[in-house]
């Protein structure tokens, strides 16, 4: 049980944070949630390239083949993500360790920093404990289990076992699948992984990328950005007035694509039309690294579920054209269709497969 821990700890926090080095400039900080948020988004976009066309042309094995193809691209990108950091040393010579203006000393925000501790604490034993009856678990959950067992994918009905036909919707969104891989690496059982395990990493993974938009909305307040993060987890913490609010996707549905979406994805696009607002006001290009971490964004939205592809495609259309009227950089438009050339291809293929 220790290694198969130590196996997720490894997959899902150290591995996203070495492999987030490669855009850890994006956010002109190089803060570590966002060398972390940004490497797992990498790696889902990876996962997505590959694991869609195996579902697609169905081989023996694929199940199989899909892991060990992405175990390639993971240690492609460990190693590219390595290269930048030796040309980067090479060319500073020096690496500096930058520590924050320390506000320890401030006894209202050390309070509110305890406060959103133990919501977000409470929020975390909660998601782990309790048992939820959510009838999606059936189909999500069961398909993991069955990719795992059988190593095949979207190949056997989840309610009788019996098989089944291409399903275009699920197919072109595999985010069970990857919880199948985790499965599969780890040892961990698909059930106790997506049930237990993910919830506490997700969940912590959506606050991080808040944390770092409250960061971004008030930069020289901390006591601001503590209450900021404590509204935002009592907002959770009493948002589940419909099955299909945000809130509920978050405690309730963690391990859903679709959770995912709304809760991690589209914010961290917010996030990153932030950083693309601010780079303009002060005159700044985003570059090159941004309109990549961009359309891996954009990709890992298409992993996440069907309706990532026109929700991530309508998100950037008004955040990118608004930077362009405002900031009069005309050319925005360009960079932006092309990060929304592969969310429009998949939903073109969708309605083809349908």
């Amino acid at each position: 049980m220790l290694l198969q821990a130590v196996i997720l700890f490894l997959i899902l926090y150290v591995l996203p944070i070495f492999v987030g080095g490669i855009f850890a400039r994006v956010d002109g900080r190089g803060s570590l949630p966002f060398r972390w948020v940004s490497g797992q988004f990498c790696l889902w976009a990876g996962f997505q390239a590959i694991c869609v066309p195996m579902i697609l042309l169905p081989r023996e094995n694929s199940f199989a083949n899909v892991i060990g193809m992405y175990g390639v691209f993971v240690a492609a990108m460990l190693l590219f993500s390595l290269a930048l950091f030796v040309k980067r040393c090479a060319k500073e010579w020096r690496v500096y360790l930058v520590r924050e203006k320390d506000t320890d000393r401030d006894m209202i925000a050390r309070l509110l920093l305890v406060a959103v501790l133990l919501l977000l604490g409470i929020q975390l034993v909660l998601a782990v404990v309790l048992a939820y009856e959510e009838g999606d678990d059936a189909f999500y959950v069961a398909i993991s289990s069955i990719t795992t067992e059988s190593g095949t994918m979207y190949e056997i009905l989840p309610y009788t076992g019996g098989t089944t036909g291409l399903d275009a919707r699920h197919a072109l969104a595999p985010f069970p699948i990857w919880i199948a891989m985790l499965s599969r690496v780890s040892g961990i059982h698909a059930a106790v992984l997506a049930q237990v395990v993910l919830p506490v990493v997700l969940i912590v993974m959506a606050y991080a990328i808040f944390y770092l938009i409250g960061k971004r909305l008030f930069p020289d307040s901390r006591r601001k950005q503590l209450l900021f993060m404590l509204f935002l987890e009592l907002l959770v913490m009493f948002g589940g007035q419909s099955l299909y609010t945000a809130e509920n996707f978050l405690l309730v549905r963690t391990s859903q694509g679709k959770a995912v979406l709304a809760d991690i994805v589209i914010p961290f696009l917010f996030l990153l039309f932030l950083i693309l607002f601010e780079k303009l006001q002060n005159e700044e290009q985003p570059g090159t690294k941004y309109w990549l971490l961009i359309a891996v964004t954009m990709l890992t939205g298409c992993l996440c579920s069907t309706q990532g592809s026109l929700l991530t495609c309508i998100l950037l259309g008004v955040g990118g054209g608004c930077a362009a009227v405002c900031y009069r950089k005309w050319k925005l438009i360009f960079p932006a269709a092309a990060c929304c050339i592969v969310p429009v291809l998949m939903a073109v293929l969708y309605l083809y497969l349908d």
